[in-house]
């Protein structure tokens, strides 16, 4: 085996920008060998990539990903570009014989997600190695809420109860970026933010959505014309011509479990003072775990075991060494924050080709989130009728 996994980092954006630090990061803190390094930077602008490249530490830049996938200095292809793109990259990659991590949402819609899940498992018999970044599985409070659900402390679950709300879009006069453009997104918050509930919840849960019933609205139809690119949005000027928008801007739906559980989900961006509070909560016959973002150091846990003048949450403090991922980092206490989920996915990533396992969440799971999206999708355009997810068991 090599002494380093080449990364190329597709993709110059917001993503992009958190997947080089993520790269830099990972091989000095925890122990990886070989150690991964982001060699190669692509974006669509020659020279914006190049500029980018300069910011983010790497070496080289191009605005070409077919010839990047082509090298064969380059092991590890990164996708951290709009949705519509993802298919045609990640299949070409890994036709290459490249590991390859795509952001989510998978793809933009089912048949593309199939398509990407046939190619990882047919690459996989090579020894290739594939993972959707669904980053919120690498919190270490969501990862000991697992443990704590897999090590029977819930018992049998019964509730999941979700919300994503962020506040970014709440202006009418917030500029149009390419997430609000169906044709490049998929879908809207949905997808955008939407999709990390739903895979949390089936992660946790280890059961799958089987059907759902659900609402989506467009609160703002129209959008001024991005005039600068910042974070998630942007500037526009006073009088710049407005953009259809043509995804949701929020979504409710309930759902059932494969398990028996019943979840209701909530997602929006619009949702004034929540810059980014994404909540769960699981029910079981013997306990509760809650998580919100907003305290991504916390897991509140109800024993319900416990005499009855002793229960109640209680809030766990996760930084200690022996909860998940944080022995690699600081002492107890001192907590960590949103850029630690992807370092902890590039380490995951990379323990998986040296180990010669696969990655979770691999394709096909993603493709299975992909498959609620649409269930959800289909059930708004027909007035909330319950709507079965396709394969789901």
């Amino acid at each position: 085996m090599t002494t380093r996994l080449r990364v190329a980092i597709i993709g110059t954006g917001f993503m992009g920008r958190m997947h080089s630090h993520a790269w830099r990061t990972a091989p000095r803190f925890f122990d990886l060998s070989p150690a991964p390094e982001a060699v190669l930077l692509v974006g669509s602008d020659a020279d914006r990539t190049a500029a980018a490249a300069a910011e983010f530490g790497i070496a080289e830049s191009s605005s070409d990903w077919r010839s990047a996938i082509a090298r064969d200095d380059i092991d590890i292809v990164d996708i951290c570009t709009p949705g519509h793109t993802h298919a045609e990259i990640a299949l070409a990659a890994l036709a290459a014989g490249k590991h390859v991590l795509c952001e989510k949402p998978l793809a933009n819609d089912v048949a593309e997600a199939d398509r990407m899940a046939d190619a990882a498992a047919s690459a996989a018999e090579r020894g290739v190695v594939s993972m959707c970044g669904f980053s919120y599985r690498r919190t270490p409070a969501l990862a000991l809420a697992k443990k704590l659900i897999d090590d029977g402390r819930l018992g049998r679950i019964r509730h999941v109860r979700a919300q994503y709300l962020q506040d970014w879009l709440t202006s009418p006069d917030a500029p149009f970026t390419w997430r609000l453009d169906r044709a490049r997104a998929g879908s809207g918050t949905l997808g955008d933010i939407g999709a990390h509930s739903i895979d949390t919840a089936q992660w946790l849960t280890g059961s799958a959505i089987t059907g759902v019933s659900a609402t989506l609205r467009t609160f703002v139809e129209s959008r001024p014309r991005l005039n600068e690119h910042v974070g998630l949005g942007g500037n526009a000027d006073a009088d710049a011509p407005r953009e259809q928008v043509t995804v949701d801007d929020a979504v409710a739906f309930t759902a059932s479990f494969a398990d028996g559980a019943l979840g209701v989900f909530e997602a929006t961006r619009m949702a004034a003072g929540h810059r980014n509070a994404n909540r769960i909560e699981v029910n079981g016959e013997l306990g509760s775990v809650a998580f919100d973002f907003s305290f991504m150091n916390e897991l509140q846990f109800h024993d319900a075991q416990l005499p009855s003048d002793e229960q109640g949450f209680r809030r766990i403090d996760v930084t200690e060494p022996d909860h998940p991922y944080a022995g690699a980092w600081w002492p107890a206490g001192h907590g960590l924050g949103y850029e630690h989920l992807f370092t902890h996915q590039a380490v995951d990533f990379v323990r998986a080709i040296t180990d010669g396992v696969a990655a979770r969440p691999g394709f096909a799971e993603a493709a299975r989130v992909q498959r609620v999206l649409a269930a959800v999708e289909a059930s708004a355009a027909s007035d909330s009728r319950h709507t079965a997810v396709e394969g789901a068991r």
